[in-house]
């Protein structure tokens, strides 16, 4: 670990961005061109504390998850985001597998949208990132470890997971998980984090066997779901999928599908973020 290197280029990138690209207001009062402390704290969900430390090369080694948190409040390029791994003693994420962070670019476009909810998906179905929008919707997704971290494996596995969507979409929702996970294990043919979570699903759950074995394939786009939400009720929500060109990451948005839906939108900006039942993480995304 490289502290003062480390340390210089936080510093460095976090005066080089501006408040507006985060979605934070340039008041009259700021000194600076870029974030302060506190910002980048309050976007990587960390402690003011630990960035202090961490710029003044103070810090013990930063976790990997810390690493990615900072990357994606600092809108650090894949270039820059491995330069902070390694800087830190971490091997970057690697460029093909599912344990990786979101892109910069689409990091960017969820703070474009605004109010408009959107998330970033890795092709397995796990949640890369989300805009403030997103979280007052779905609820927090991207701290899950372990299999957890994909939709499909807490569809078939976690009956909280089923119980925020109307019983009578949810076998459409399954065949759809199902689905976009058979186009994604055809497209990395032999690759063995597609196959062994392929094999655990078909271990933990009889419906997953069922419908695997159906060999349906359809890649996610455009669909129209109902999300039971535990604050505002009913939403019913247009989902735009769009892909990368290697398509290995989705940008999820999410519309209001009616005006009814629109005005509970707008209730829940108003009442802002507040935990979630125990044991439920919102309705699913995908």
């Amino acid at each position: 670990m490289e502290r003062d290197q480390l340390a210089d280029f936080l510093r460095r990138r976090r005066e080089a961005i501006r408040p507006a690209e985060v979605g934070i207001a340039d008041g009259p009062r700021r000194r600076t061109t870029g974030l302060r402390r506190e910002e980048v704290a309050m976007l990587a969900g960390m402690s003011v504390d630990y960035v202090v430390r961490i710029e003044q090369g103070r810090s013990s080694q930063p976790s990997t998850q810390l690493l990615g948190a900072l990357a994606r409040a600092l809108r650090l390029s894949d270039d820059e985001r491995d330069h902070l791994f390694h800087l830190a003693g971490h091997r970057p994420p690697p460029a093909d597998g599912v344990a990786r962070l979101a892109r910069a670019g689409l990091v960017r476009m969820l703070d474009l949208l605004g109010d408009t909810p959107a998330l970033v998906l890795s092709d397995l179905g796990e949640v890369l990132a989300q805009n403030r929008a997103s979280v007052l919707l779905t609820g927090d997704h991207t701290g899950f470890c372990g299999d957890r971290r994909y939709v499909a494996y807490r569809w078939f596995t976690d009956p909280a997971a089923r119980a925020v969507c109307p019983p009578e979409e949810q076998d459409y929702r399954a065949r759809r998980l199902v689905a976009d996970l058979r186009a994604a294990a055809g497209r990395r043919s032999g690759d063995p984090t597609v196959a062994g979570l392929v094999d655990r699903l078909q271990a933990a759950s009889a419906d997953f066997r069922r419908l695997w074995a159906e060999h349906e394939v359809a890649v996610r786009r455009a669909d129209r779901k109902t999300f039971l939400h535990p604050r505002v009720g009913r939403l019913l929500m247009d989902c735009e999928t769009l892909v990368t060109p290697d398509q290995g990451q989705q940008l999820l948005v999410l519309t209001p599908a009616d005006a009814e839906t629109r005005e509970r939108l707008d209730l829940l900006r108003v009442l802002g973020i507040q935990e979630f039942p125990t044991g439920q993480t919102g309705p699913l995304v995908r």
